[in-house]
C-alpha cells in the first residue's frame, strides 16, 4: 500500500502542461472527464509520459531505467523525488490505492524497449502491450473508483487495443528508428524478412496486410472494451467512450489510406474527434451481460488491482489529504508574501 503524500496545486499545473504537449487524442478525451478524475488521470499520464521519454529520448537507457525504478520506490514510500510530476503521482497512487505492480509493469515494458526485443508471435506482442498500455488502462479505472474484475478486464482490453493501434500507425517511423513490433511469424507468413525491411522500410501490399491484420486484432479488443463502459461511474463514461472511438478512428484513417503507415502518419482532425466523441455517447448505456475473461496477458494486472485492499476509512483519508494540501498551500502562500 503506497504511503500518503499531498502534492501542491502547482505540481498539477506542470502535469497539465505535459498533457497538452503530449497526446492530442488523450488530451481531447480527458476534457470530457469529471474534474475529480481528470486531475489524478493527468498525474498518471505525466508520470507515464516522462517514463517513456526517459527511455526514448535519453542517452543512457539503462541509467534511465534505474532512475525510474528509484523514483517509483520513492513515490510509494511517500517521499517522491523533488519534481512536480513525481509529487502529483505520489499523491494519486496513495489516494486511490494503486498497486505498485501496475506502474512497475509499465516500466518493465519500457525495459523491453531498451533491449530491442522482438516478438516471435502475437501472444508475445500482447504481453508487451499489456505492460505499456493495459496497465495504464487499469490505473485509469482505479482513479474512477472501479475495482471489480469485469470492469478492470475491459479497461485493460481498451489499453491494449490503443497500443496495437499505435503500433500499426507507427510501423514506418519505428522501422526508421530500428524498432520492430510486428510479430515475426506474421512477417514470415507474408514472405517478409525483418532485416531488409528495417534497412529500407517500404510500403508494400505485404506490409499493408500486416497493418490490417494488427488493426483487426485491435478492433476485436475495442469491441470487447465497449461492455466495460456502462460499468464505469456515469460521469466518466463519455470521456472513455470518446477515447475509445477516437483511437479506433485512427485505424479507420489507416484503412482509408490502404493501410499505409510507412509513407504517412494517420491523424484524426479536431472536427473528426468531436464527431467521434458524440458518437461515443451511444456506448454509455450499451450494457452487455456477457463477461468475457481477461486476456491472458492482462490477467496479472486485473488480479493485482482487484485484490489490492482498500482502506475502509478512505473518506477520512481523503479528507486528511485535503487538509494537508490546504495547509501546505497556505504555508507556501505565506512564505511568498514574506519573501
Amino acid at each position: 500500500m503506497p504511503r500518503h503524500f499531498a502534492a501542491d496545486s502547482r505540481d498539477l499545473d506542470a502535469c497539465r502542461a505535459l498533457l497538452r504537449g503530449g497526446s492530442r487524442s488523450f488530451f481531447a478525451a480527458s476534457l470530457l472527464l469529471p474534474g475529480r478524475v481528470r486531475r489524478p488521470a493527468t498525474a498518471l499520464y505525466a508520470f507515464c509520459r516522462e517514463a517513456d521519454d526517459a527511455i526514448d529520448l535519453g542517452t543512457d537507457p539503462q541509467a534511465a531505467l534505474t532512475a525510474l525504478n528509484e523514483r517509483l520506490d520513492a513515490a510509494y514510500a511517500g517521499n517522491p523525488a523533488p519534481n512536480p510530476v513525481d509529487r502529483a503521482f505520489a499523491e494519486t497512487i496513495a489516494a486511490f490505492a494503486i498497486p505498485k505492480a501496475l506502474p512497475a509493469a509499465l516500466i518493465e515494458g519500457l525495459a523491453w524497449d531498451t533491449q530491442g526485443r522482438r516478438y516471435e508471435n502475437f501472444d508475445q506482442l500482447l504481453d508487451y502491450a499489456a505492460r505499456v498500455a493495459g496497465a495504464v488502462g487499469v490505473m485509469m479505472a482505479l482513479v474512477m473508483g472501479v475495482r471489480d474484475a469485469a470492469a478492470l478486464s475491459r479497461a485493460a482490453d481498451l489499453g491494449v487495443a490503443m497500443q496495437l493501434t499505435n503500433i500499426a500507425r507507427d510501423v514506418g517511423e519505428d522501422a526508421t528508428a530500428g524498432r520492430l513490433f510486428l510479430p515475426l511469424d506474421w512477417m514470415a507468413e507474408a514472405g517478409l524478412d525483418p532485416e531488409p525491411f528495417l534497412g529500407d522500410p517500404q510500403y508494400t501490399p505485404a506490409i499493408a496486410g500486416l497493418v490490417a491484420r494488427l488493426l483487426g486484432e485491435a478492433e476485436m479488443l475495442y469491441n470487447r472494451s465497449r461492455a466495460g463502459i456502462p460499468r464505469l461511474p456515469l460521469d466518466c463514461r463519455i470521456g472513455i467512450a470518446a477515447a475509445r472511438r477516437i483511437y479506433s478512428g485512427i485505424g479507420d484513417k489507416l484503412a482509408q489510406a490502404r493501410h499505409d503507415s510507412i509513407t504517412r502518419r494517420a491523424r484524426v482532425s479536431g472536427r473528426e474527434k468531436l464527431s467521434l466523441a458524440l458518437r461515443g455517447m451511444a456506448d454509455m448505456f450499451a450494457w452487455s451481460a456477457s463477461a468475457q475473461p481477461a486476456l491472458a496477458a492482462n490477467q496479472f494486472l486485473v488480479t493485482s488491482a482487484a485484490s489490492e485492499p482498500v482502506i475502509e476509512s478512505s473518506g477520512v483519508t481523503k479528507l486528511l489529504l485535503l487538509f494537508e494540501r490546504l495547509e501546505r498551500n497556505q504555508r507556501e502562500a505565506a512564505e511568498r508574501i514574506t519573501a
